[in-house]
């Protein structure tokens, strides 16, 4: 009988064929995948952070509450105070852990914008005409990156402001001023009078507040570092004077 040939069939040996350029029509298929997938990982992260801050101010709100109903039944006194710092120590610590995971959200959809512009970019690359059709960044340098935010601001006082009117920066003011009051009622118990303890409790906010800033402005940029650039935007010529 003559021997069978050891050779794959035609078509098995076409399918194990390498993905080796864009031209490849699998190469479209993979990468709309991987946005997908990016897409929807951006999704889950800022839900949790959502639901996470939805958390603490709910238990924030119930706990002044509860503080209420305890002032009535108890007056204003050593044990209501010593009781109002137990429960502010447990809010600030959960609004301090909410503010940790809403802050890594935002580095989570930092990565993901970047991955998302590289993918964009392999969209130019298959289908050049495309590009200008896009208004979210085709390059991956850090610059542009941040462009799909919406701001370009050219100060870092301008950064600051505009991270106050996010979800995190809101939570940020609002264990700030929570750690103030805790500071004040501190101060209360231990015998401060009323005048001191407010001044007491405005410096604990401002400090409670700058340290959220840095670690805002030490993870970020940390994060961005990490972010190697395959497709920087073309640097613009320098114009010349004419004399």
């Amino acid at each position: 009988m003559p021997s069978k040939s050891l050779q794959p069939p035609p078509t098995q040996t076409a399918a194990m064929k390498l993905v080796d350029s864009l031209n490849d029509p699998r190469a479209i298929t993979l990468l709309t995948t991987e946005h997908w997938s990016i897409l929807s990982a951006r999704s889950l992260a800022y839900n949790e952070a959502f639901v996470r801050a939805g958390m603490f101010l709910t238990f924030l709100s119930m706990s002044f509450i509860a503080l209420g109903l305890m002032s009535q039944a108890t007056g204003f006194g050593g044990d209501f105070l010593v009781i109002a710092v137990l429960i502010l120590t447990c809010d600030l610590v959960i609004g301090l852990t909410t503010y940790g995971r809403i802050l890594g959200a935002n580095v989570d959809d930092l990565r993901a914008l970047h991955g998302m512009a590289r993918i964009r970019h392999g969209y130019t690359e298959i289908a050049p005409t495309v590009a200008r059709y896009f208004t979210t960044p085709i390059h991956d340098d850090i610059p542009s990156v941040v462009m799909a935010y919406g701001t370009q601001s050219q100060s870092s006082f301008g950064d600051i402001l505009y991270g106050l009117t996010t979800s995190g920066g809101m939570i940020g003011l609002i264990v700030s001023m929570l750690g103030g009051v805790l500071v004040a009622v501190v101060s209360l118990l231990i015998g401060t009078g009323g005048g001191t303890a407010v001044w007491l409790g405005i410096a604990g906010a401002v400090l409670v507040f700058a340290a959220l800033l840095a670690s805002a402005m030490y993870s970020i940029p940390r994060a961005q570092a990490t972010l190697d650039s395959l497709f920087p935007a073309p640097q613009e010529p320098a114009t010349v004077a004419e004399e």
